[in-house]
C-alpha cells in the first residue's frame, strides 16, 4: 500500500510536469481557457450563490440564539457571521462543494476521452495531450476561484441581512455595525489564497485520475469518485496547514 502511494505521488508530479510545458499555440490555449472558465467557474455561480445565501441566514439565527445575554452587544452577531464566512465557510466549505461539482466534471470528461482513445490519438499526432486538455482547466480554476469566494462572502452577508430584515432577530443597524467592526483585510486575502490552492488541487487531481482512467465507463466512474474523496481529504489537511502557517 505504501509503495502504491509513493508511485501515485510520483506519477502525479510527472503528470504535472507534462501539463505545465509551454503551450505550442497560445491562441488555442486562451480559447480553451475562456471555455473552461465558463464551464468550471461561471456554471458554479448558481450553486455557490444559493448555498451562501442560506448559510448566511442560518449563521445569523444560530449566532443570535447563542447571544441572548443582555450584557453582550447584538452587533457581535454581524461580526461573528462575517468572521465565520471569511475564515472558513467561503473558502473551505465552498471548496468541498466544488470538489464534487468541479472534480467530477473534470475527471469524467477526461476519463471519457481516455477510454474512447481520443487522448491516444492526440499523442499519436505529437500533441501534448496533458497540456492541451488539462492546463486551461487548472489555470482557470486556480486564477478565477477567488471570485467565487468573494461572491460567496457577499451573498452570505446578504442572506444574513435578509433574515435580520424579515425576522427582526436583531436590529439592522446592529448587524451592519458588526459587519464593519474590527475588519481585517488580510483575512480576505488568506481566504482567497486558500481557495486558489484548493481549486488547484481539485482540478489537477481530478484531471490526473481522469487522464489515467481505465476499465471502460466503470473506470471513469471510479476515477471520478476517487478524485472527490482524495481532494476532500487534502482540502481539510491543507486547510489546517495553511491556517497554521498564515494566521499563527
Amino acid at each position: 500500500m505504501i509503495k502504491t502511494f509513493f508511485e501515485s505521488v510520483g506519477k502525479y508530479f510527472l503528470f504535472l510536469k507534462m501539463v505545465f510545458r509551454k503551450p505550442e499555440k497560445w491562441r488555442l490555449f486562451w480559447r480553451q481557457f475562456v471555455n473552461e472558465s465558463d464551464k468550471l467557474i461561471l456554471s458554479s455561480i448558481l450553486i455557490v450563490g444559493v448555498i451562501s445565501v442560506f448559510i448566511g441566514g442560518v449563521l445569523v439565527i444560530q449566532t443570535a440564539s447563542n447571544l441572548e445575554n443582555p450584557v453582550i452587544d447584538k452587533m457581535y452577531v454581524g461580526y461573528m457571521v462575517r468572521e465565520s464566512l471569511i475564515l472558513e465557510f467561503c473558502s473551505t466549505m465552498i471548496a468541498l462543494i466544488l470538489a464534487g461539482k468541479m472534480g467530477s466534471n473534470i475527471a469524467s470528461e477526461i476519463g471519457s476521452m481516455r477510454i474512447t482513445e481520443q487522448i491516444d490519438a492526440m499523442d499519436m499526432m505529437g500533441v501534448n495531450s496533458a497540456g492541451f486538455l488539462v492546463l486551461p482547466k487548472i489555470t482557470s480554476a486556480t486564477l478565477l476561484s477567488p471570485f467565487l469566494m468573494l461572491l460567496s462572502l457577499i451573498l452570505g452577508l446578504v442572506g444574513g441581512w435578509l433574515v435580520v430584515e424579515t425576522t427582526q432577530i436583531i436590529s439592522t443597524a446592529s448587524y451592519i455595525t458588526g459587519i464593519k467592526f474590527c475588519y481585517n483585510g488580510f483575512y480576505v486575502f488568506y481566504s482567497c489564497f486558500k481557495m486558489s490552492v484548493f481549486c488547484f488541487m481539485i482540478s489537477s487531481i481530478a484531471a490526473f485520475n481522469g487522464f489515467y482512467a481505465k476499465g471502460g465507463s466503470l473506470g471513469v466512474g471510479h476515477s471520478s469518485t476517487k478524485s472527490i474523496v482524495i481532494t476532500s481529504i487534502l482540502i481539510l489537511l491543507f486547510d489546517l496547514v495553511l491556517t497554521q502557517l498564515m494566521l499563527y
